[in-house]
């Protein structure tokens, strides 16, 4: 019965191989003869690059300026691979050109703001930006997050642009809405915000694109 049942499951075996082979045949020849057109190519295919393009999600290759030579390197922290898979606030909080704004955003408590936000553009200060401030005016900001947070929200755009985008668009809206609007000029390499150079900019992190400029961004001006 062993036996008999074995051969029984064979034979079943080769006759479903036999029709799904016949099947496939039979598929192959009336497609061959059908005057039907052939499907169009999913566009499916082609919609990674002009989105990623149209979001302004960037990659270390893209990466540009003066001072992006003094990031550290490898996966060090405050490197592009280590700020990479980072929320921009915490990225920031390892860049070695960022530590004044980054003193700014903690004393404001922006960092949960920051962090949670799905995709903004970030034009993020250097250092020496805020050093030409002064100390002592800079404590005081620190010491008012009422009025140090709107300027922090000036330096920040709801929406993500890589440089290509922002010189596109021309002038854009901040999170800080009272302020007027940020005007970018040039491109490339010449591509300034409100006047500011870009000392390394298309700085990609998980949810922003990230410009380091040589001044801080006054409220209510865009030179």
């Amino acid at each position: 019965m062993n036996k008999l049942r074995t051969a029984g499951i064979g034979i079943t075996a080769i006759a479903a191989l036999a029709l799904t082979a016949c099947s496939g045949s039979d598929t192959a020849s009336n497609s061959g003869n059908s005057s039907a057109p052939a499907p169009a190519p999913s566009s499916s295919m082609a919609a990674p690059s002009s989105s990623a393009a149209a979001s302004g999600v960037t990659t270390n290759a893209d990466v540009f300026g003066p001072a992006c030579s003094q990031l550290p390197q490898g996966n060090a922290p405050g490197s592009l691979d280590s700020m990479g898979p980072q929320p921009v606030a915490s990225a920031a909080s390892t860049n070695p050109l960022l530590t004044k704004l980054v003193a700014a955003v903690k004393a404001t408590n922006l960092v949960d703001t920051l962090n949670s936000a799905e995709a903004i553009t970030v034009f993020a200060p250097a250092d020496p930006a805020f050093a030409a401030l002064g100390d002592a005016k800079f404590a005081e900001l620190a010491g008012k997050p009422d009025q140090l947070a709107p300027i922090l929200q000036y330096h920040v755009v709801g929406k993500r642009y890589d440089a290509k985008g922002l010189a596109a668009a021309g002038s854009l809206t901040s999170l800080d809405t009272k302020a007027g609007t940020l005007k970018i000029e040039g491109s490339g390499d010449n591509l300034t915000v409100n006047g500011a150079k870009i000392l390394c900019g298309n700085i990609p992190t998980k949810n922003a694109t990230v410009f380091v400029i040589d001044k801080v961004l006054t409220p209510g001006t865009n030179k």
